[in-house]
């Protein structure tokens, strides 16, 4: 039997076995071993790492995408020095995610408009994709809009579960919902869904004694914000807008070119655990 056809008789089992990794590389790790002598268990050590590296790459791309972060919003590129009320090594535990995810708490960032909340929301939830979590971003008042469809549809709960894929929803701006009694309803209605079960990271303007202009129902606000800090890391960042700085400084150093796709460091390297059921 021929090399050729050894080769293509390999590719149908890799196939088989769904190795695509290895079916790509397997030749020059075969070329390397040849040369330097390894032992067959180094090689088959070589060739299941660099599976496992690939899967895990791929995983975080898939879940990149569907994240659907800001662009450009990284840990490093947030001015933890400008922000002194949050601690930047607390930020760097929370990324980690085991230590809050697993039991559906949540985190808050209240602050006035400009200071950094969207930004080191964005930021964690990329850090979480990276660690092998699944996170979803959304303006909140788009996702109660499409909430609102869903229930007219009498999807609602359907709708509400389909988002228990995400280990963490992260609501941005929550004080721009409308007061619609309706709207207000299916966000509570998510809230409530997710309560002890899925994590939650929301980012406001209002402090909680103002969140009456979201939720109009005085006991709906109560229960809302109930379920929301009863397992809750809270960060208040209370300083000058954010983004009035760095308008300030872009017109000082010139115009730049912001990325377009929120991206990930080198992927292939890292060594991630994987917290949820293969999609």
């Amino acid at each position: 039997m021929s090399q050729t056809i050894d080769a293509a008789r390999l590719t149908l089992l890799l196939n088989d076995l769904r190795l695509p990794a290895i079916k790509q590389g397997w030749a020059a790790f075969a070329e390397r071993a040849d040369k330097e002598g390894w032992p067959a268990a180094r090689f088959l050590a070589a060739l299941t790492e660099h599976e496992i590296a690939e899967r895990d790459r791929r995983r975080i791309e898939r879940h990149l995408v569907e994240a659907r972060l800001l662009p450009g919003k990284t840990l490093d590129a947030f001015e933890f020095e400008a922000v002194p009320m949050v601690s930047k090594a607390h930020v760097m535990a929370i990324c980690a995610g085991d230590s809050w995810i697993d039991k559906g708490a949540n985190l808050i960032l209240i602050g006035g408009p400009g200071g950094g909340k969207t930004h080191l929301a964005s930021a964690i939830g990329l850090a979480l994709v990276e660690n092998g979590w699944r996170v979803l971003f959304a303006r909140t008042s788009d996702l109660v809009q499409k909430l609102q469809v869903a229930r007219r549809e009498l999807g609602l709960e359907s709708a509400i579960s389909r988002l228990d894929r995400f280990h963490l929803l992260i609501l941005d701006d929550l004080a721009y919902v409308s007061k619609d009694q309706a709207e207000t309803s299916v966000l509570f209605e998510l809230i409530s869904a997710r309560y002890e079960r899925r994590s939650t990271l929301i980012t406001a303007n209002q402090p909680f004694g103002a969140w009456g202009k979201v939720f109009p129902d005085p006991a709906m606000t109560l229960a809302a914000v109930d379920r929301l800090v009863h397992h809750a890391t809270i960060f208040e960042i209370n300083v000058d807008s954010y983004r009035r700085r760095a308008a300030l400084e872009r017109k000082q150093k010139g115009p730049g070119r912001p990325p377009n796709h929120a991206t990930t460091k080198d992927t292939v390297g890292l060594s991630l655990r994987d917290n949820q059921n293969k999609t």
